[in-house]
């Protein structure tokens, strides 16, 4: 990984996001941008694959996460360990690798998380009991009986989380009262060194988080790690500060098993919403 890194300056990473947050903020205009990386996972049945990039003037930062692949051509081309130059098309809601031309090929660099690693369906939700927003505990015990949907974020991060954050804040808002009622939104931090309850409380705030049944989790380190392991959705710290991790969210059945993964960006709030009440009318 280390090869593909330039010298990164706090300026630099500080325009990035800034160019990012316009981005997110803006009309939603799909762009593509040039973009170079390594192959560290393919994982065909979810038309993801997982990229250890550079720098990606006017969108994000060198760091290593999946990556939607619409095209199942493309995807049959792609391997683990290819050294490619690609073009990553940016919706405004999700990153799509839309071309790729192989360099080289070789083995992996990152060494971190796989999607194969992660809890599949039907698996019991690993346990966590962590800190939330206003320092209170919160188990998964805790939540016996309610439908959760876990997701992964951190507050400082300058791709995924945000659009992240925001598409379950709109299915929050798009659930009919009597099946919020049954649900429990849960973000687990990345960063535990520097969310803080309050960092949590504040970037809920800013993505329209409504926290009378949504929880922002911090804690010890060791013991997020832990937590993060279990999901399989890695935290390793790139020099420059970002995160490597996976995209992936679980929908946790009131019995605490795992009903469903969302892997990458490209599920859309019908989408959740429909397999969200599907759940609640069967466990009725």
């Amino acid at each position: 990984m280390s090869g593909l890194r330039g010298d990164g300056m706090s300026a630099k990473r500080a325009a990035l996001g800034a160019c990012l947050l316009a981005l997110v903020l803006g009309c939603h205009r799909s762009q593509v941008f040039d973009a170079h990386g390594v192959v560290e996972e393919v994982q065909r049945e979810t038309g993801q694959v997982v990229i250890t990039h550079e720098d990606i003037p006017g969108l994000m930062p060198g760091m290593t996460m999946n990556f939607d692949v619409p095209d199942p051509a493309l995807l049959a081309r792609l391997a683990p360990g290819q050294t490619i130059d690609f073009k990553l098309e940016f919706t405004g809601k999700a990153y799509r690798v839309v071309a790729a031309t192989i360099q080289a090929t070789g083995a992996p660099q990152s060494g971190g998380p796989t999607l194969a690693g992660a809890p599949a369906d039907r698996e019991p939700a690993p346990p966590f009991r962590l800190i939330d927003q206003n320092g209170n505990p919160l188990a998964l015990a805790d939540l016996h009986g309610k439908l959760v949907l876990l997701d992964f974020v951190y507050t400082r991060c300058p791709g995924p989380c945000p659009i992240l954050t925001g598409v379950h804040a709109d299915l929050q808002r798009a659930l009919d009262p009597a099946t919020r009622a049954r649900m429990h939104f849960v973000s687990i931090s990345l960063d535990p060194l520097r969310d803080t309850p309050a960092a949590l409380r504040e970037y809920a705030a800013k993505r329209g988080a409504d926290l009378a049944n949504w929880s922002f989790l911090t804690g010890p380190p060791d013991d997020v790690a832990k937590v993060l392991a279990a999901y399989g959705v890695g935290s390793q710290r790139e020099p420059e500060g970002t995160i490597a991790h996976l995209v992936i969210t679980f929908l946790i059945d009131a019995d605490g098993r795992i009903v469903r993964r969302y892997v990458g960006l490209e599920h859309e709030v019908a989408e959740l919403k429909g397999d969200i009440e599907a759940l609640a009318k069967s466990a009725s």
